[in-house]
């Protein structure tokens, strides 16, 4: 009983540490030996461009965004704007129509859509699109003037249809406010896309070929299942990071954990359902990088509670697995007490992050599992 205890111990806390740490270092050391060199393509036309922005109950930032869509360096004429209203019972469509006119005559369109989510009003939008290039924007993400230039440039390499830029948190004073984890979460995305594909990108900035572009399944997101979906059907899916957004973070933490927790919901259809680890079509090095990053790293929260619960009985009458046990504990206090400190000093804000993004995983499936997941989605709580 103690081996067979001792066995889901140390399996446990050895998938928590390759999910984080060892995985991290595979993809730098096979990115180094096997990486990808990024092909400029040949000097060509200029194509034509749709952006779409989804939104919803948007009217404290969508003239802001909108007036920032008709300012990039992009060729206006080659540029339109659409605004995808789902179901907004605010001035969203009011005010994105007076924006339009106000800075771009003609290149903005607005369309008042009934509530059906936020998929469904991409497509809707893909369907009045006239571009040759459609990229995706969050309502509340600003780009920067040549984010929208260096996203059409890298899918103009033959086998990339889909393209994700860089987002960056910052504080209205402009303050960087980019955490530990989303810069780790960055460098192990640019890794990916070194080696083969990204597993996952980002609803603030993106783009895809129209000829790849793919109706999914509305219950769940652009972000997580557009790349692993044109990969199966031979495109590449990449990250530019000189391509960049920003955003204001939530105010808190526990903002945060709702969040991630609605975002986990609409995840676990993708990854157990919707075909993520069917390794038909993609297989080699990005069966490694959606079974670390997308699965393994899901399943941390039981890989901790496993722990924990094999290392109680062990610690009783050991006292290298009461050592280990404490460590356990201790690192659970230190994120109580990061709650309790609002996330200060550091050393007790990682711990106390960290357990915030894996509960939200847990959370999140729980929430699919006992109730399934809405195909709508609400503006995050905290965020203006």
């Amino acid at each position: 009983m103690r081996t067979a205890l001792a066995v889901v111990l140390w399996a446990s806390l050895a998938l928590i540490a390759y999910v984080h740490a060892g995985y991290p270092l595979l993809l730098a050391a096979l990115a180094r030996l096997r990486g990808r060199a990024e092909h400029p393509p040949a000097e060509g036309g200029v194509p034509r461009v749709s952006l779409i922005v989804a939104a919803h109950d948007e009217e404290a930032v969508i003239e802001r965004r909108v007036e920032n869509a008709a300012a990039l360096d992009y060729p206006p004429e080659r540029l339109e704007v659409i605004v995808a209203s789902d179901g907004s019972a605010d001035r969203t469509v009011e005010l994105a129509r007076a924006a339009g006119r106000a800075v771009a005559a003609g290149r903005v369109r607005v369309l008042d859509l009934p509530r059906r989510g936020k998929v469904r009003a991409q497509d809707a939008a893909v369907d009045e699109a006239r571009g040759d290039v459609l990229a995706f924007s969050d309502a509340n993400a600003l780009w920067k003037p040549d984010a929208l230039s260096l996203l059409v440039r890298r899918l103009a390499e033959l086998e990339v249809g889909y393209v994700c830029g860089r987002l960056r948190y910052l504080d209205a004073d402009g303050t960087n406010l980019e955490g530990v984890y989303w810069r780790y979460e960055t460098a192990v995305r640019g890794l990916e896309s070194r080696l083969a594909s990204i597993t996952a990108g980002n609803g603030a900035i993106y783009a895809v070929r129209r000829e790849a572009y793919l109706r999914l399944d509305p219950r769940t997101s652009h972000d997580l299942s557009l790349p692993f979906n044109l990969v199966k059907r031979g495109w590449r899916a990449v990250y530019e990071p000189r391509a960049v957004a920003v955003e204001r973070p939530l105010a808190t933490i526990e903002g945060e954990f709702r969040r991630k927790r609605r975002m986990m919901s609409h995840a676990w259809p993708a990854v157990l359902a919707g075909g993520m680890l069917d390794p038909r079509g993609y297989g080699g090095l990005y069966a490694i990088e959606i079974y670390s990053h997308r699965l393994l790293r899901y399943l941390t929260p039981v890989f901790h509670a496993a722990a924990l619960a094999a290392n109680i009985p062990l610690a009783f009458g050991s006292p290298f697995y009461a050592v280990i046990l404490g460590l356990q504990i201790a690192f659970a206090l230190a994120a109580l007490a990061g709650r309790l400190t609002g996330g200060r000093p550091r050393a007790l804000g990682l711990p106390y992050y960290y357990l915030v993004v894996t509960a939200s995983l847990a959370a999140g499936l729980w929430d699919w599992l006992r109730h399934g997941t809405p195909a709508t989605w609400e503006r995050a709580e905290g965020r203006p």
